[in-house]
């Protein structure tokens, strides 16, 4: 099983035919087991649903079979340091923390601060650069195209890391002249990162954030516009001039910022489904970026019945998928979904990936 830290896999030849609509053999699916399930549901039955769903998990042995090595930001009652100086903690084994401590919540910090250094760090976590450079020699060899992702929240979040989400939202209505300063230092940094991906041949790049709360975004629009978009801007433009695929994720209701983050060239977009509305997804993004669904795990697929999860998954389908591609859709399994409900949603995403096939 993949660790959740690294951060170059590779992507199947079906899934880059989804997102630039040649017709691909089915709608490329994704089931993510969090962490933390491996220690609030019983492994072997975890094992048992993966073993019976081979289109969900190809590789899956279950002689070999491992639950997954929990990142060191998903320790509870752990502390830890990220590379930015942020501390994270967390209550639960496997549930990414929060960051209770910003390093820059007072500005008077901001001059005597060194920015992490890209050829040792995607902010996160270390990152050996000749053992990527060998996995994406290695992928090339066997026919395989790779991926690989900034940390989630670097743009955005990263700034609420560094000064607190209350404090950044002042410095963005005072137009503070210091947010720009740290801004310029985020961007060079993840500038980095995304060069020396491209510079291994990548065929897609991930830019994840979470900008959107239940019910719209967490930054206006203006002053996103004013302040994150032209982040976005910059460090997707290397990617997109080198025919490298751009992939954006957030979670929430981002309607309101939706046309700004395609604006930025985005291929496929990863957002969620019924906070932001299936129809509106529908009339407002099919056809013009490839969706990325993330399926519901607030309502229908922990609350409801195996029958509603297999409409909803049908519906989405239906809905927002085509013959010529554009539909991707994931799901994560987190603790307290019934386990009949988890092997709903893997049955209906194998039963409708090849709805169009």
């Amino acid at each position: 099983m993949t660790l959740k830290w690294v951060v170059m896999e590779t992507i199947a030849e079906n899934t880059l035919r989804a997102i630039r609509f040649e017709r691909p053999e089915h709608i490329p699916v994704v089931f993510w087991i969090n962490p933390a399930c491996w220690h609030h549901y019983q492994p072997d039955a975890l094992f048992d649903l993966m073993a019976e769903h081979h289109l969900l998990f190809p590789r899956f042995d279950r002689e070999n079979a491992a639950t997954s090595e929990l990142a060191p930001w998903e320790r509870a009652g752990q502390p830890y340091v990220d590379a930015w100086g942020c501390l994270w903690e967390t209550t639960d084994d496997g549930i990414t923390g929060a960051v209770t401590q910003h390093p820059l919540a007072d500005w008077g910090h901001l001059a005597p601060f060194v920015p992490p250094d890209p050829a040792r760090t995607n902010g996160m976590t270390e990152i050996d650069w000749t053992a990527e450079r060998d996995r994406a020699q290695e992928a090339r060899r066997d026919g395989e195209h790779c991926c690989a992702s900034l940390e989630h929240g670097h743009a955005f979040l990263r700034l609420s890391y560094l000064r607190g989400y209350e404090n950044l939202l002042f410095d963005m209505a005072d137009a503070d002249e210091r947010l720009e300063r740290l801004i310029e230092m985020i961007e060079t940094f993840s500038l980095g990162l995304v060069q020396r991906y491209l510079d291994l041949g990548v065929a897609m790049l991930c830019y994840p954030e979470d900008l959107g709360m239940q019910n719209g975004p967490m930054v206006s629009p203006p002053l996103f516009r004013k302040y994150v978009k032209p982040i976005y801007e910059h460090l997707t433009a290397p990617a997109r001039e080198a025919g490298c695929l751009v992939h954006m994720h957030s979670d929430g209701d981002i309607r309101a910022l939706v046309d700004d983050l395609l604006a930025s060239g985005v291929d496929a977009l990863n957002l969620q489904d019924l906070v932001n509305g299936i129809d509106w997804i529908a009339a407002h993004l099919k056809g013009r970026v490839c969706i990325d669904l993330d399926i519901d795990r607030q309502q229908i697929t922990r609350f409801g019945t195996p029958d509603r999860i297999d409409a909803l998954v049908r519906a989405e389908v239906e809905k927002l998928g085509s013959p010529e591609g554009g539909l991707m859709m994931i799901y994560g399994l987190y603790p307290g979904v019934p386990l009949e409900n988890a092997q709903a949603v893997m049955d209906a995403m194998e039963r409708y990936a090849g709805f169009y096939a």
